[in-house]
């Protein structure tokens, strides 16, 4: 236990030093010497503890140029991503210490008010997503629904459930592949903001949408056929 409370710390000086770094840059660091442990406790810092579950863990340690092909590739999608309206795009890292892409989009670009529905704005925003991911079929992509603590628990698990569900038929039925697509609710558990404002509680209602390197991917960047 204290050996992994001292990666988690190491990882998270050398995280403080990555601010103005590409994720091509990242994935070197990431690829080298880190290995899969020191990725996967960087990622729980980065993603509030999603990062160290996202990704399929390959078992061994992602080389350094292995780690910066990827982090290239997933520097030109996140570009790509930047531009669909009402999407906030981050970068984190997954099981295997690799780049991995965060995408937050917010309740009132996807669902009313205690609503799973998507709206036409948001169909229209979910178009540009699906295109990405159909552009990058190499990675795997996590969805994630969270809500205010407006009304019960049992509500808002449901809620949290039936919204990231939602985002997940509707790229399914633009043709992305659902085997790459999990989804899970997390009700109220994982506020962003206070949830005593209005404000605030708007901020919480969102879903997250977590994308990483797939088995394939990595096998690509190891043989040099990754582009």
């Amino acid at each position: 236990m204290k050996k992994f409370i001292s990666m988690i710390l190491a990882g998270s000086l050398v995280l403080g030093g990555c601010g103005t770094m590409s994720n091509t840059a990242k994935g070197t660091l990431f690829g080298a010497g880190g290995g899969a442990i020191l990725g996967a406790g960087i990622g729980a810092i980065a993603g509030k503890g999603k990062g160290a579950a996202i990704g399929a863990a390959i078992g061994t340690a992602v080389g350094a140029g292995t780690g910066a092909i990827i982090g290239r590739k997933m520097d030109k999608q996140k570009a790509e991503l930047e531009k669909i309206q009402g999407a906030q795009v981050d970068t984190v890292s997954d099981k295997n210490g690799l780049t991995a892409i965060k995408v937050t989009f917010a309740d009132g670009i996807l669902f009313q008010t205690g609503k799973s529905t998507l709206s036409t704005t948001s169909q229209n925003a979910l178009n540009e997503f699906a295109q990405s991911l159909l552009n990058n079929p190499d990675t795997d992509v996590n969805i994630y629904g969270h809500t205010d603590n407006t009304g019960s628990r049992e509500i808002n698990q449901k809620l949290s459930e039936d919204r990231a569900a939602s985002v997940k038929g509707y790229l399914v039925a633009k043709g992305v592949n659902g085997a790459r697509l999990t989804t899970k609710g997390y009700a109220f558990d994982d506020p962003i903001a206070d949830n005593s404002t209005v404000e605030g509680r708007s901020k919480n209602r969102r879903v997250e949408i977590f994308i990483s390197a797939n088995s394939e991917m990595i096998k690509k960047a190891e043989t040099g056929q990754l582009k």
